[in-house]
């Protein structure tokens, strides 16, 4: 039975999500001054569950746009926000999708920067056997909001997507629509490949619904 297409818009949020997740979110020519350390670590935890923070690795960045290790840890992978693009966003991922992850971040600084082309070369890469892909259910993080007080360690406006990696479900396997029956409801983007994964947007802060 055809399944029911992905509409543009959702198609557009989803990868916007994973964009930033894999930090392939287009340049600007904004000039920012890098946060300390300490900050970075503060604001990209802010993505995780708080009782995941406390052990969780955090990439960062550095005055030249370039991304380094600010913490060692375990479980979770969180990304802080990066100054050089604009808005603020972060994200935590697990740590078995940390393959998949930073073949983006690699084939980005190769020059590639189209989310299609970066999503259709890593699966390819992962049906060869050639990419990792999780074994289980693999959660990621999305935070995006207004700013980042790390004197208050507090978000302005902040809104949190949540994606649970589920490689090569279909509909199926999973009994998930193609598509969202409700504002927030899950729903199951590229099944069949080895980026399929559970969407779960919340409805916008003040949409009633």
């Amino acid at each position: 039975m055809p399944q029911p297409q992905t509409s543009l818009s959702q198609l557009s949020i989803a990868l916007g999500v994973l964009a930033l997740a894999t930090g392939v979110t287009n340049p600007t020519d904004i000039e920012a001054q890098v946060p300390e350390a300490s900050a970075q670590i503060a604001g990209a935890l802010q993505a995780a569950p708080a009782m995941e923070r406390d052990d969780a690795t955090v990439f960062g960045f550095l005055e030249d746009g370039s991304m380094t290790t600010l913490r060692e840890g375990g479980g979770l992978i969180c990304l802080a926000d990066d100054p050089h693009r604009e808005g603020w966003s972060v994200a935590c991922y697990h740590d078995s999708l940390d393959p998949f992850m930073a073949r983006g971040r690699e084939l980005r600084a190769q020059g590639v920067t189209d989310s299609g082309e970066l999503a259709q070369r890593r699966w390819a890469e992962a049906d060869a056997g050639t990419l990792s892909m999780p074994e289980e259910p693999a959660m990621l993080y999305v935070m995006t909001g207004d700013g980042f007080d790390s004197g208050t360690n507090t978000v302005e406006n902040a809104f949190t997507r949540w994606v649970i990696y589920t490689p090569w479900a279909t509909i199926q396997s999973t009994g998930l629509p193609a598509q969202p029956t409700a504002p927030g409801a899950p729903w199951l983007m590229f099944p069949g490949t080895a980026g399929a994964h559970i969407m779960i947007t919340p409805p916008p802060p003040g949409t009633g619904n």
